[in-house]
């Protein structure tokens, strides 16, 4: 980069200086050091910016009263972020479904129990359980009225769909348990 750094100073200099290997040594010098400018510009620009922020996701979780947890990985804090600013306003089925797809297992479909007082959010995009399912509870628990129960369901990869894809139990002897139920025979 400092290479394109140091031809785009040459183009401001006069012609005449192009030649001069003092000025040479003097960009290509002050070119690394631009370029590192530039690329620390950039670093604190993405803390900006929930997808990209890495050391900046500790204010954001501050800023939202989310406590930081050092050892989750950095796209499933980002999700606890996110699902938090989403989670601002008036519960609808639509409001509890946007905020639970701000996690990364996919797409939910959420239904309203009357007759039970539950709220019924299905996983439906990603098969099995989200590796973050408590931060998760603990959103929709923030946004759901505590009068209102919830109900998880999960999708999973059942012995039936084996026997429509014609596949045989026996062949599928190198296939963990977990793997299967969670991810299927793909």
């Amino acid at each position: 980069m400092s290479e394109t750094v140091k031809e785009k100073m040459k183009s401001y200099l006069p012609s005449y200086l192009s030649g001069s290997e003092i000025l040479g040594a003097m960009l290509d010098t002050e070119a690394v050091e631009v370029s590192d400018v530039n690329t620390s510009i950039e670093d604190v620009l993405n803390q900006f910016y929930i997808d990209t922020a890495t050391w900046g996701l500790d204010r954001w979780e501050k800023m939202c009263g989310i406590a930081t947890d050092l050892s989750k990985p950095l796209d499933q804090r980002r999700s606890v972020i996110k699902s938090k600013l989403r989670g601002i306003g008036t519960v609808t089925v639509e409001h509890v479904k946007n905020v639970a797809e701000a996690f990364a297992n996919g797409e939910v479909d959420v239904a309203e129990d009357v007759a039970h007082h539950m709220i019924i959010v299905t996983f439906v995009g990603k098969l099995g359980r989200p590796p973050n399912m408590d931060d998760i509870k603990n959103a929709l628990r923030d946004i759901i009225p505590a009068h209102l129960g919830i109900e998880y369901v999960f999708k999973y990869y059942l012995y039936n769909d084996l026997l429509v894809e014609n596949k045989k139990y026996e062949n599928l002897t190198k296939i963990s348990y977990e793997n299967l139920i969670n991810k299927g025979v793909s």
